[in-house]
């Protein structure tokens, strides 16, 4: 039996677990930086601007995605999933929104940006899931 470290980054386990918030946060921040260098109208200033920036879209997605999810879960259904993408981008734009309020460097030109900002995030979590092992608990 090999002794490895294991984070756990699905639901299974505790979600509040602090490796699992920071390795949550790692993985939002670098595909909101991502996200900056290949959407041209996704702005970042500088590197206090991503961390905040991040921990605003952290706080925007704990707040409002479920309240989004639960609305939307109609279109949703209907377009297969693909709505979920929408509400990633609404959510992103406002996260960049409330950004701009504070006076961060952090800002987003339109709804189309903050959508494929939002998908580079999706692709950057998804491959993040692929590499990052998952322990399971035997109770």
């Amino acid at each position: 039996m090999s002794r490895a470290v294991m984070v756990r980054f699905d639901q299974s386990g505790d979600p509040w677990a602090p490796r699992t918030l920071a390795l949550r946060f790692i993985v939002n921040l670098a595909g909101l930086f991502l996200a900056d260098w290949f959407v041209p109208s996704i702005h970042i200033a500088d590197w206090q601007s991503l961390l905040a920036g991040t921990a605003i879209f952290a706080i925007v997605n704990l707040l409002l995605r479920p309240l989004a999810t639960f609305v939307s879960c109609c279109l949703i259904f209907g377009t297969f999933g693909l709505f979920v993408l929408v509400i990633n981008g609404l959510l992103l734009e406002l996260a960049a929104w409330a950004s701009r309020q504070l006076g961060l460097g952090f800002s987003i030109d339109g709804f189309w940006s903050a959508f494929f900002g939002a998908l580079v995030i999706s692709i950057v979590s998804m491959i993040a899931t692929v590499f990052v092992r998952t322990e399971t608990r035997r109770y």
